[in-house]
């Protein structure tokens, strides 16, 4: 790695100079600002002129790789001069070597690069070993080919990505607006239906995979089972946990677990989908009904009373067609996403072998 460049170690100005921090506008990465985008545009912390003077500045193109902790091997690339902390190894690449090119190289890699190190309680790959990690570097051509290849694919995973995010954002709007002006009868919920806590099944019977997802105190499965207590099409919601209050519609069957309400038996006037996204629009305060600190949990009693505005059938049924098909859009734009970055990572091990 050491041959595309200079390997910087990042570093950290004193904390107890507040201005070194004070009114900050140079970007200065930790590991938490590594992996989820390519592009480092922003970070959690920013430094001042002051602070930037006492870093080892990054410039534009730097590709950066956390390799301490438990997010190593997480990577970005600088968008303009910046600097990091010590967790952090970065390359300045130099001009016979293209910066995308080592930016994926370095995703590739890394995964086969964590295999070779050595099980410890904070896993760390230093700046002497991490430039002698070794890597095939072709022409500078053929680099520049791979990189602008793999960059154009990053691009269209960001563009898929912003674009869920604005699904999310118009469903969101388009829900506080039905339900700000929906007229009705106010009624608690456990007027129209029953809610149902599920029942906790032991760890060691869960598998990573299977036919009947299992629905505790999260927001996504918390394993597989071979059975299933509630059918399809029903809503949950949350009873533990520091999701506790997440609301779901689950159209396949699946196990309750122990942290899961469920909603059953509604009456016939309420369509069940437009319960959800009543439900849906109001999780926040569903979530206000969380007591204690260290486990959080709803209490069903609190549950129940929750009010529900239920207008007349028809208004109903157009509420949830509309919502539903924004988030079944929103649902299909997301599985593009995963094909793609799995596409992705096929490419980057075809491309690196």
């Amino acid at each position: 790695m050491g041959d595309y460049g200079k390997v910087v170690t990042g570093n950290t100005p004193p904390t107890k100079d507040i201005e070194n921090y004070e009114n900050g506008t140079y970007l200065w990465a930790s590991p938490a600002d590594l992996g989820t985008h390519k592009l480092i545009s922003e970070t959690k912390t920013k430094l001042s002129s002051k602070g930037f003077t006492k870093t080892r500045p990054l410039s534009k193109g730097s590709v950066l790789v956390t390799c301490i902790g438990s997010t190593i091997g997480k990577t970005g690339m600088a968008t303009r001069e910046m600097s990091t902390n010590q967790q952090i190894n970065s390359i300045v690449v130099n001009e016979n070597n293209d910066n995308e090119f080592v930016y994926y190289v370095v995703q590739s890699a890394f995964p086969h690069y964590l295999s070779s190190i050595a099980v410890q309680a904070v896993p760390i790959i230093s700046k002497s070993s991490f430039e002698l990690l070794p890597s095939k570097r072709p022409s500078l051509q053929e680099q520049n080919k791979i990189g602008k290849f793999l960059s154009l694919l990053d691009e269209r995973i960001s563009t898929q990505h912003r674009l869920i995010e604005d699904l999310k954002k118009l469903r969101c709007a388009v829900s506080n607006k039905l339900f700000q002006s929906v007229k009705g009868v106010v009624i608690p919920l456990s007027g129209i239906s029953n809610i149902v806590k599920g029942k906790q099944i032991n760890g060691d019977f869960l598998a990573e995979v299977g036919e009947y997802y299992v629905m505790n105190g999260g927001t996504e499965p918390s394993g597989y089972y071979d059975n299933y207590n509630v059918e399809a099409n029903t809503i949950s919601i949350s009873e533990g946990g520091n999701s506790c209050g997440y609301v779901q519609f689950n159209r396949m069957p699946f196990w309750s677990g122990g942290h899961c309400y469920t909603i059953q038996d509604i009456v016939s006037d309420v369509e069940t989908l437009y319960l959800y996204h009543y439900l849906k629009s109001k999780e926040d305060s569903i979530m206000k009904l969380r007591i204690g600190t260290g486990l959080p949990n709803i209490q069903k009693k609190d549950l129940a009373e929750f009010k529900v505005i239920i207008p007349a059938i028809e208004q109903q049924r157009t509420i949830s067609n509309i919502l539903s098909l924004l988030e079944r859009k929103t649902e299909i734009e997301g599985r593009m996403l995963i094909s793609m970055r799995t596409e992705k990572q096929y490419l980057l091990h075809q491309m690196f072998i």
